[in-house]
């Protein structure tokens, strides 16, 4: 049994101690194997403080020891080239190993921070199922879950498992290889090639086609080898100077091969397996394997250059040569034009001459009588302008005083106007005064008291008659003759009619 604190316990004879326990706090990205000794079962806690049951023991996960170095490496694990089969100084790297071995917990759930632009398989024993991480991202094993390591070629030419990896890098980037192809004609070079590979995702979430990329442990050496195959195949079948000439067109149609619609090269190449896809193949260079041939190629090149050299000498001259006739004829062109020009001005000079004498002969005459046509036409436009300028002087002179008649009317009848409207407005407030006071005088005597004294000589003749006695009376001034007939029957009632 386990006794959780705080409190004193003192343990009896009988009780041995086994061990003290206290809670192991985790950040949030931490985490440790906790393992039942009572079933059996491991698990992984992650992200809390947690304490040990009495029936629960920190369990070590065992990780191959290249996994252990990759993990303990500052050095980028996509692509480890520190790590390799064949070291140069194995006693250091053992040395390494001892170090990681000493300074590893394995009681810590192993985590692996995933590079951006990259993949990390994990593959669980127990359930038999892979997952695939894309980075960036944290990825936290669990008991039964281990890295799916990456063994890659390295080296020119490519030898295999000179890589060790765990994260597949998918961005852009460069493979080299130097493979060595013989022509038809028996000449065998060596091809320093330069491929531009990436992985294509379509679907991050979808774990069947992500898987497809750790297919292939060992993709760049399939690669090499592969493209080592096409081009081999495809230089075997041409001569030496061909391929000298065409090298880039032949390897790249090699690689890529030819759309059987277009008929044009095409543009990638994609493995389906694992959805590598090659973008480009580059030529870094292009040697002679054997002595003799690179002889014969470094002759044939200096050839080549010397009469490269000679038929560039030779256009030149032919076009210095043809430049100097062209000079000679613009110069000889120039000459016969600047000839010509200067007979047609000596001509127009002789011309001018015979003028300049006949007018110096007549000018005098001519000159006195335009002097006197000149200044009688002065005098009349003198005369001309004096007119315009009094009948703009009059015309200004009218037009003021029209103005100035124009602004007295205007002056008048805004006076009139004016002296109306004052008038009306005194008539409209002396009207409205006297309906005041009307107003004011009904309001004062009163709605009964008017009433009475429009009603009293009435009122007054009734009262008079009620107090005679009578029912009705007619009254008249004599002058206005009334009809008795009919009315002496109203005022004297309805008589009874005799009875016959």
């Amino acid at each position: 049994w386990m006794l959780t604190g705080p409190l004193e316990y003192i343990p009896p004879v009988e009780v041995i101690v086994l061990s003290k326990r206290k809670a192991i706090p985790l950040h949030q990205n931490e985490g440790i194997y906790v393992r039942n000794t009572n079933t059996g079962n491991v698990r992984a806690v992650i992200g809390k403080t947690y304490m040990l049951q009495e029936d629960e023991e920190l369990w070590e996960k065992q990780l191959p020891q290249i996994v252990k170095t990759l993990l303990s490496s500052e050095s980028h694990t996509a692509a480890d080239k520190h790590y390799a089969k064949e070291w140069k100084n194995a006693g250091k790297d053992r040395g390494d190993e001892q170090t990681v071995s000493e300074t590893w917990d394995a009681t810590k759930v192993v985590s692996f921070q995933v590079p951006h632009n990259s993949a990390v398989q994990l593959y669980d024993y127990k359930s038999k199922m892979s997952r695939v991480a894309f980075g960036p991202d944290m990825v936290m094993l669990g008991p039964d879950e281990q890295f799916t390591q990456l063994s890659l070629s390295a080296g020119n030419p490519k030898k295999a498992n000179m890589w060790k990896a765990i994260a597949l890098w998918l961005s852009p980037m460069f493979t080299s290889d130097i493979i060595v192809v013989e022509t038809s004609d028996h000449a065998r070079l060596q091809l320093d090639l330069q491929y531009n590979r990436h992985f294509e995702i379509e679907d991050y979430t979808n774990q069947a086609e992500a898987s497809k990329l750790f297919c292939v442990p060992d993709f760049v050496g399939d690669l090499c080898k592969a493209m080592a195959s096409r081009i081999r195949g495809a230089v075997s079948s041409i001569t030496f100077d061909d391929f000298h000439k065409n090298s880039a067109k032949i390897i790249e149609m090699a690689v890529f091969g030819t759309d059987p619609e277009t008929r044009q090269v095409r543009k990638r190449l994609k493995f389906p397996a694992n959805n590598f896809v090659v973008t480009s193949v580059d030529i870094k260079s292009v040697e002679p394997v054997d002595q003799r041939t690179r002889d014969s190629l470094l002759k044939s090149v200096t050839l080549a250059i010397e009469i490269t050299t000679q038929s560039q000498e030779a256009a030149a001259r032919r076009e210095a040569e043809r430049h100097e006739q062209e000079s000679q004829g613009k110069l000889e062109r120039q000459r016969i034009e600047d000839e010509a020009a200067a007979e047609k001005a000596r001509r127009g000079l002789l011309s001018l001459q015979a003028e300049s004498a006949a007018i110096e002969s007549t000018g005098q005459a001519k000159a006195e009588a335009f002097s006197r046509a000149e200044a009688a036409r002065i005098e009349a436009e003198a005369a001309v302008q004096e007119a315009k300028l009094k009948a703009q002087a009059h015309k200004i002179e009218t037009e003021s005083e029209l103005e100035r008649m124009n602004a007295a009317r205007e002056a008048d009848i805004k006076f009139a106007l004016e002296q109306n409207k004052l008038e009306i407005e005194k008539a409209e407030k002396m009207a409205k005064i006297e309906t005041d006071k009307f107003n004011q005088m009904v309001a004062a005597l009163g709605k009964e008291t008017i009433q009475a004294m429009a009603s009293g000589p009435q009122d007054h003749q009734v009262k008079m008659l009620q107090s005679l006695g009578l029912s009705s009376t007619l009254i008249t001034d004599g002058r206005t003759p009334i009809n008795l007939l009919n009315t002496a029957g109203g005022l004297l009632g309805n008589l009874s009619q005799p009875q016959k």
